[in-house]
């Protein structure tokens, strides 16, 4: 473990906001029937701004109705509310009833419908944060993760009740800690992690906790709620809920602007950029602008909002990789990313995972020697700008620069939709340079993908398809081989630390046969079959060529195959 690791693991955090009470995210759920009144008028007003024709709303309004119909006949989810057929066929109904009636009628008709529909997305997308239940969730968490741990360090049964061992012994957080906390203080942060598994969003929310930041509000997947102990954890956390399988209007005006007006209100705020898990196991490496456009439109609003002389509160945006040597869903995300490679059409996301599964992998994981790694990048402003630890904007030259500037238009402060859309695009390829800056580099990543792309190079006429229908027998490196190689690649590696292009974990460093012996016993550790390992004659084998390929895309995007001969 690097110093940096040491420091943040045994250093306790005081909490920035002393009570509850003090958080953004309980004053705006204290609030929240007027905050969703205030969601649903505002989504309405851009629809109707959108959409000005009485023909074109009633046009986009059919289109809505089919759109959710035909969701709730083809996949429907657990989460889903029971009324929804109800509510829909009713729409469906007054809609069709428009034929016949004047201009007038029709236009006041397909406004009321509307203004329905916005309200219903509204109080669905809406977060329910209380702090009884928000203290009842963390401390669970935290005793029972805590026991886990101390139950797989320990022969005797007795101490498993004694606090011998932290979160932090399996959590390693690093990265630019101060300054997150310093910028919290200052302004409002949206974090950003990568997303790799369903234990993203606890994860984080622990992370938030244990650096004694207060509760931010989540955009978390509805498909999470969808299994019963992560949906008490989500709403007990105060969650938004993003619903992945609508792709109407009226839905993704309403949930981008619940995420701008929380914005504005002061609420950090955490999503996931790249939109769903990665199914290919790569870092992201294009994010969904949607729900990144709404910081945008909250710091202009801010600055719009704001009387001649009044400070204004800047947004600040901090990604975050997770770093993983294990995902549990590993096998089904590279299936369905081998299965739609290629083709353009949309996957709904599933998860064949329930309540008991979860909890069965979350023992393993915490009775094993596997650990996480949460990276802290540096804080950027809403046009991908650096920022210093008072928040003070950076340009590319180390210039202090004012982000009020970017908003201007012939010495008038404006909105641009077209100018903003491209600020959205600047800020998201910032993002996805500081995802790869800052992702840690694991042992297991490492062999994973020089074992992957050794076999890769020694069936150059295969492409990846007929690759990974090689049988087993044909997949073997000699160790000798193997190791030589993975030295020359971790060579690069350090070269790269150097050059700031990338970060390592400190298990990296040391004795290669150590590194490699670590990292084939952590890659897919508690998958039925075992995408990396040894056999009796000491030589690199595979049980699952496409659960390695998962793995080994964690450093797709270094141009390390380069150092990985024929």
């Amino acid at each position: 473990m690097d110093i940096q690791e040491k420091k943040n693991k045994n250093k306790k955090y005081k909490p920035i906001l002393e009570g509850i009470p003090d958080w953004p995210v309980y004053k705006l759920s204290k609030n929240r029937k007027e905050f969703i009144e205030e969601v649903a008028q505002k989504s309405f007003n851009r629809v109707k701004e959108l959409r000005a024709s009485t023909k074109q709303l009633v046009d986009e309004l059919e289109a809505t109705v089919y759109r959710e119909q035909q969701r709730m006949k083809r996949n429907r989810w657990r989460a889903d509310p029971q009324d929804e057929p109800k509510f829909w066929s009713k729409v469906k109904e007054d809609l069709q009833a428009l034929s016949g009636k004047t201009e007038e009628e029709q236009q006041e008709k397909a406004n009321e419908i509307l203004k329905r529909i916005v309200t219903r997305y509204a109080d669905e997308i809406a977060g329910n944060f209380k702090p009884s239940r928000y203290r009842l969730a963390r401390e669970v968490i935290k005793f029972w993760f805590a026991r886990l741990l101390n139950g797989a360090r320990v022969k005797k049964f007795g101490a498993f009740w004694r606090n011998q061992y932290t979160l932090r012994d399996k959590i390693h957080i690093v990265g630019k800690v101060k300054q997150l906390r310093r910028l919290a203080r200052k302004g409002t942060v949206v974090m950003v992690p990568t997303h790799f598994s369903n234990l993203d969003s606890i994860l984080i929310g622990w992370v938030i906790h244990s650096l004694g930041l207060p509760a931010f509000i989540y955009g978390a997947g509805l498909n999470l709620f969808n299994i019963k102990i992560f949906a008490y954890f989500m709403n007990s956390l105060g969650a938004y809920k993003v619903d992945r399988r609508k792709k109407n209007m009226p839905y993704l005006e309403t949930l981008k602007l619940y995420s701008t007006l929380a914005l504005q209100k002061g609420a950090h705020s955490l999503f996931f950029p790249g939109g769903t898990r990665s199914r290919s196991g790569m870092i992201e490496k294009q994010l969904k602008l949607g729900l990144l456009s709404s910081t945008v439109e909250a710091q202009r609003d801010a600055y719009l909002d704001a009387k001649p002389g009044e400070e204004v509160r800047k947004i600040f945006i901090v990604p975050v990789t997770l770093n993983y040597h294990f995902v549990l869903e590993a096998p089904d995300l590279i299936e369905d990313y081998l299965s739609s490679k290629g083709q353009d059409r949309y996957m709904p996301e599933q998860d064949r995972y329930g309540s008991w599964q979860l909890i069965q992998f979350m023992f393993k994981f915490f009775t094993k020697g596997s650990s996480i790694s949460v990276s802290i990048g540096k804080g950027l402003d809403i046009m991908g700008n650096y920022v210093d630890d008072e928040g003070n904007s950076i340009d590319e030259h180390g210039r202090s620069i004012n982000t009020r500037d970017y908003f201007i238009t012939n010495g008038q402060l404006s909105a641009d939709r077209q100018r903003e859309d491209e600020y959205t695009r600047m800020l998201s390829q910032k993002i996805v340079s500081e995802y790869h800056r800052i992702n840690r580099v694991f042992a297991s990543h490492l062999v994973a993908f020089v074992a992957f792309t050794m076999w890769q190079k020694r069936h150059p006429k295969l492409d990846l398809f007929s690759l990974l229908r090689l049988p087993e027998e044909d997949l073997t490196l000699p160790y000798e081989e193997f190791r030589d190689t993975c030295k020359r690649v971790r060579k690069q590696i350090y070269r790269m630390k150097i050059e700031n292009k990338v970060n390592i974990a400190s298990h990296l460093k040391g004795d290669i046969d150590e590194v490699i012996k670590r990292g084939l016993y952590n890659v897919g550790i508690f998958h039925l079959k075992r995408p990396l390992l040894r056999n009796r004659d000491g030589n690199i084998i595979t049980r699952d060529l496409n659960v390695l390929y998962y793995y080994q895309n964690r450093l797709v995007g270094y141009e390390l195959d380069k150092f990985i001969g024929q």
